[in-house]
């Protein structure tokens, strides 16, 4: 990956493709925090996962929360709120701090859509409100955020030495994620149940998603390049 100029769109239909994209994304999180505070999860809870040990009620609702916010997914899902709200806002702005969010953002949503729908989706049975927020978070903001980034991006923000710090709050997640289930003896994902494999085996497990990232780092620079040699011509 080498550097690049940047081709940021300034247009109003730019502007709206942000908004929409940070207003999917924050709905998800909003709907995905306010369901498992309420305790509506708990009909239909996910194995493995994390709901289903938790009082009813309120006295439980702190801990379903903290529960719901210790999936990748949302993780992933936040950055992408975020990062658009920030691209909506002000999309002129041009920082090595946004790029690097922009990167993470998507690097994140997509490895989210595609090992859920490859590893996870098969292994479970959607029900109750997950039939509403699971699609919305899995399928509808993965696909709307890599349609914005393809057709506004901002073109030019994908350079080798931002990978590094793209990476950095996956690494956050995985050493959150291991403390955190280190501590109650359970974990969000079957292929990190340090329980049930062990360390190395999870450690393979989440190398092997890390490597994949990279592999999509580089295919999202690629087309960033190409898409970007397009504009410019369509541009002259």
């Amino acid at each position: 990956m080498t550097e690049t100029t940047t081709q940021t769109p300034t247009s109003r239909t730019a502007h709206r493709a942000y908004a929409l994209n940070s207003g999917v994304a924050w709905t998800g999180v909003v709907l995905t925090v306010l369901f498992s505070a309420l305790g509506w999860y708990r009909d239909a809870p996910v194995d493995p996962g994390l709901y289903g040990d938790t009082p009813d009620g309120a006295a439980g609702a702190l801990a379903r929360v903290v529960d719901t916010l210790s999936y990748f997914t949302i993780w992933s899902t936040i950055a992408v709120a975020v990062m658009l709200t920030l691209l909506a806002l002000d999309p002129l702005r041009d920082t090595v701090a946004r790029r690097v969010l922009r990167l993470s953002s998507l690097l994140m949503i997509t490895v989210t859509a595609i090992v859920y729908q490859v590893v996870l989706a098969p292994a479970i049975d959607v029900e109750g409100w997950s039939l509403l927020t699971d699609p919305l978070l899995h399928a509808v903001t993965p696909l709307v955020t890599v349609v914005v980034w393809a057709v506004w991006g901002p073109r030019g923000w994908i350079t080798a030495r931002l990978v590094p710090g793209a990476l950095a709050v996956p690494l956050l997640w995985i050493v959150w994620m291991l403390a955190r289930g280190a501590a109650i003896d359970a974990y969000p994902y079957g292929f990190a149940n340090v329980v049930e494999l062990g360390y190395a085996t999870v450690a393979g497990n989440l190398f092997f998603v890390l490597l994949f990232a990279l592999a999509l780092a580089a295919i999202f620079w690629r087309v960033d390049i190409v898409l970007r040699r397009r504009q410019s011509r369509a541009a002259a």
